[in-house]
């Protein structure tokens, strides 16, 4: 006869709750999670779902309620106490160092050490190297972090946690910094952890990602969990209406009809620019009051494409042009000045978007703060009024006039950052991959913003690695393929299957000679 802790759930919880202060983040959160499955726990940006990993995982504990792993009570007070009981976590907020080489970050916070406590590097090399090649992860261990690009680090962050060899292993939305392949990879990985009895919980905004690699799931509504089920017993109109509370009927605004702009001249365009590795000879032209999508496996062009069109990555051939006439941007405070006024939204918002022990306000006016100064002195009521209107126009939460950034939920982080280019009155923004690890909610919004700020006359260069919204939102959408822009796509031709046949090469996109639409 099986045992009680052979037969119980792998994790189960029961009323947990946390609050800080006044702001309660988990309100009688309860489920449980059978041992060998996958569990996804679903939720808008500030639902509760991090702030439960967290209770997981040991670093936070929580107010009231109760944790148990296989059968037993457990009240980690720290995350070692966690990985005793088996669990190890993924953060989406990567946590590499990044002077250390991966080696040394996989051995963070503790490495394995002989019974005469020193530490044998060859042979945690040897393993390291044994686990990467198990995990189809091509990374030398002794390569800098900082050398790695933002998927890289994120697969790190996996593999670390594997490392510990966990019976729980938490992801706490691995995928917002994964796309295509990548997500196979980590499919295949959950997959055959899964395989060997691990319970993984996993947290993402994706539902195909839910569906394709979840058994089960829990829905939690502003810090209480609304329900839990197996992932085949609700649609996806059902799931996000219990992420939101509300039916989400149009999810993009609607679609606008083909304008044609021939004789129109570009508010921004590149004339044969290269730059990068990859990038060469784009030619593109940016109308006013126009979202021009580029669509693009990882590693086609677009990383240096948005830091060539900002100032940050040099330009080696080619020119730009504002207006019709030569761009030199040397640096991005070229891209400040008020007679260019390009505003850039990165793709990584924590380490490149945002000065996260800033509050939100001084994060949204720091680009133009000159702006707010008479002479020595700041005008703190100018900059508050500023601050305030942007915040209004993105509907960040209150609190972000003086909290710091790096208190709120994703969403609200990334609404921040579109917020200080508001403030700075950007006619041109630059989007990368603007709704990575948003909820669908906030998602909404961003898009309504997006459509509004165009039809005001702002022009968008938009890029995202879910094709819906390249369909939905731009109003053309050029297809980067090894480096190259390989075709546009608009009205009736814009379709999620054509920029799926593109961005995999098509029939040999770049014989085709087509790249001359660019320029109408």
């Amino acid at each position: 006869m099986s045992s009680t802790h052979e037969t119980a759930p792998a994790v189960e919880v029961a009323g947990l709750t946390k609050a800080y202060g006044p702001t309660v983040a988990n309100s009688d959160v309860s489920f449980s999670v059978a041992a060998g499955t996958v569990h996804a726990l679903l939720g808008e940006n500030g639902a509760g779902k991090s702030t439960t990993m967290k209770l997981l995982s040991g670093l936070v504990r929580p107010d009231s309620g109760t944790i148990h792993i296989r059968g037993r009570e457990v009240r980690p007070k720290n995350a070692r106490d966690a990985h005793a009981s088996g669990v190890q976590t993924a953060f989406q907020e990567l946590t590499l160092v990044p002077d250390l080489t991966v080696l040394d970050n996989m051995l963070l916070p503790r490495a394995p050490l002989t019974p005469l406590a020193t530490l044998n590097r060859r042979k945690v090399h040897r393993e390291v190297s044994a686990l990467f090649a198990s995990l189809d992860l091509a990374v030398d261990p002794g390569t800098l972090a900082a050398d790695l690009n933002l998927a890289t680090r994120q697969k790190i962050e996996i593999a670390r946690a594997l490392y510990r060899r966990p019976t729980i292993l938490l992801l706490d939305e691995p995928t917002s910094a994964l796309s295509g392949s990548d997500v196979d990879w980590l499919g295949r990985i959950i997959a055959d952890a899964k395989r060997r009895g691990i319970t993984v919980i996993f947290i993402s905004h994706r539902l195909p990602e839910v569906r394709s690699f979840c058994d089960t799931m829990t829905i939690l509504r502003n810090g209480k969990s609304v329900r839990s089920a197996r992932v085949d017993e609700l649609s996806d109109d059902e799931v996000v209406e219990m992420i939101i509370g509300r039916s989400i009927e149009n999810a993009f605004p609607p679609r606008r009809p083909v304008r044609a702009r021939t004789g129109e001249t570009p508010v921004l365009a590149t004339r044969g620019m290269a730059a990068g590795a990859k990038l060469r000879g784009m030619d593109l032209a940016l109308h006013k009051g126009e979202i021009l999508g580029i669509a693009g496996l990882q590693g086609m062009g677009q990383e240096a494409l948005f830091p060539a069109l900002f100032g940050e990555e040099p330009v080696t051939a080619g020119h730009m042009e504002l207006d019709g006439a030569p761009l030199h941007l040397r640096s991005a405070a070229d891209a400040l000045d008020p007679s260019v006024a390009i505003g850039l939204v990165p793709e990584d918002r924590k380490t490149e978007g945002l000065f996260l022990k800033l509050v939100g306000r001084q994060n949204a006016t720091l680009p133009v703060l000159g702006r707010f100064h008479r002479g020595p002195l700041l005008n703190g009521a100018a900059e508050s009024r500023a601050a305030a209107g942007a915040f209004d126009a993105v509907e960040v939460d209150a609190r972000a006039h003086y909290l710091p950034a790096g208190a709120f939920s994703g969403g609200n982080q990334q609404k921040i950052v579109i917020a200080k280019w508001l403030v700075a009155q950007s006619r041109i923004l630059l989007l990368f991959d603007p709704t990575r690890g948003i909820d669908v909610g906030t998602k909404q919004q961003l898009y309504a913003l997006f459509r509004a700020y165009a039809d005001a006359g702002g022009a968008i260069l938009f890029h995202s690695t879910e094709i819906p919204e390249l369909v939905h939102l731009c109003d053309r959408v050029g297809v980067l393929y090894e480096g190259r822009l390989s075709r546009w796509l608009e009205g009736d031709k814009l379709t999620e299957n054509a920029i799926m046949q593109e961005t995999l090469g098509g029939t040999d996109p770049l014989a085709r000679g087509n790249t001359a639409e660019v320029s109408r």
